[in-house]
C-alpha cells in the first residue's frame, strides 16, 4: 500500500532490451524495396505507378451528426454494413488516376470478404486490358503481395501435391527420379531443385510490356500513396451519403473517384516517398549503429568452457 501511494506499480521485470525486434525476413523485404525505389528515384527514367484494391460499403457514412440535446434527430443510419461496392485502380504523381483503368463492381458475396469476387482471374483481365495499355513505356507498377497479385509461374509441389503431380513436375523439369521412390523421398528432390525465388504471373506479364513489378513489403502499406487516395474517396462518399441505397453510393463512388484531382494524388505520392527515404536513410544508419552491439548468443563464452573444465 505504501509502495502504490508512492505511485509504483507492480509490473513485468524490465529484461533490458532497447530495440523493438523484427522478423529478418520483414526487415530485409522493407530495405529491399525502400533501395529498389530510392535508385529509381535517383535515375528518374521511369515513371512510377501505384495500384490496389478497396471496398465501400453501402451503409458507409460520418461517424457523427448534429443531433438535439436528447439524442433524437439526425442521420439514421440503417443497421449493419450492407452490400458493398469493389474498387480496383492505379495512378501516378503525374497523371492522377488513369482513367480508363477505373473498375467499380457490386459485390455479391454476402460474407464481406471482396477478395472471393476480386479474383486473380478478375485482376489479371484488369490488368491486361485496363492498365497495360494506358502506361508510359518502361514504367514501375507499385503493388502489394495480396494472393490476386501473386500468382506464382510454374509453382513447385508441395506437401498436399498428389504423388502423381510430383512426379509430372520432376519429369517436366528432366530431374532423374525412379517410379520406386517414395512421396518423401520425392519432395526431397523437389526441395534440392526447386527455384530460390517464385516467379509471379503478373510479373512476367508487366516485364513483356516492358515494365517493372515492384512489391511492397509486408506490414507496410503507407509506402503506398493510393491508401491516402482512398481515404479521399471514402470520405467523399461518408460525408454525402445519405440515402443507403447501393445505386446512390455506386454514383457517389464513381463521383468520388473522379473528383480526385493530380493535385491530390501528387500531394499523397510527395507523402509516401518521403517516407520511403527517410525509412531508406533510416534502415542504413541503424545498420551501422547495431552491428558493433551484436551478439551470437549461439557461441559459448571462452571463460564459461574454463569454469566448466575447472569444476569437472
Amino acid at each position: 500500500k505504501i509502495l502504490k501511494d508512492m505511485g509504483f506499480k507492480y509490473r513485468k521485470s524490465n529484461d533490458g532490451r532497447k530495440f523493438l525486434l523484427e522478423r529478418s525476413d520483414i526487415v530485409a523485404s522493407r530495405m529491399r524495396f525502400l533501395r529498389q525505389m530510392h535508385d529509381i528515384r535517383q535515375a528518374g527514367s521511369s515513371r512510377i505507378y501505384y495500384l490496389d484494391e478497396t471496398w465501400v460499403n453501402q451503409n458507409h457514412s460520418r461517424s457523427k451528426c448534429w443531433k438535439m440535446s436528447d439524442g433524437s434527430g439526425g442521420l439514421k443510419v440503417p443497421v449493419g454494413k450492407g452490400s458493398r461496392l469493389i474498387v480496383c485502380h492505379a495512378g501516378s504523381a503525374a497523371s492522377g488516376f488513369i482513367s480508363q483503368s477505373k473498375l467499380i463492381f457490386r459485390s455479391k458475396n454476402k460474407t464481406g470478404d471482396y477478395h472471393t469476387e476480386m479474383t486473380a482471374v478478375v485482376f489479371r483481365k484488369w490488368f491486361e486490358e485496363q492498365l497495360l495499355p494506358y502506361l508510359e513505356s518502361q514504367s514501375v507498377i507499385v503493388m502489394d503481395n495480396a494472393s490476386i497479385h501473386s500468382v506464382i509461374v510454374d509453382k513447385a509441389p508441395s506437401s498436399n501435391t498428389r504423388k502423381c503431380d510430383i512426379v509430372a513436375w520432376l519429369a517436366n523439369k528432366n530431374i532423374p527420379h525412379t517410379s520406386s521412390q517414395t512421396r518423401a523421398e520425392l519432395l526431397q528432390l523437389v526441395k534440392l531443385n526447386k527455384p530460390i525465388s517464385n516467379t509471379y504471373e503478373i510479373d512476367t506479364i508487366a516485364r513483356n510490356h516492358g515494365h517493372k513489378v515492384v512489391r511492397l513489403p509486408p506490414y507496410h502499406c503507407h509506402y503506398n500513396p493510393i491508401e491516402l487516395v482512398w481515404a479521399q474517396v471514402k470520405d467523399y462518399v461518408a460525408k454525402k451519403n445519405n440515402t443507403f441505397k447501393l445505386s446512390d453510393v455506386e454514383k457517389l463512388t464513381h463521383e468520388a473517384v473522379d473528383s480526385i484531382q493530380t493535385e491530390a494524388w501528387a500531394e499523397c505520392v510527395k507523402h509516401a516517398e518521403r517516407l520511403q527515404e527517410e525509412d531508406y536513410r533510416r534502415e542504413i544508419a541503424a545498420d551501422s549503429v547495431m552491428e558493433p552491439i551484436v551478439i551470437n548468443t549461439a557461441e559459448t563464452d571462452s571463460s564459461e568452457e574454463e569454469l566448466d573444465t575447472d569444476q569437472e
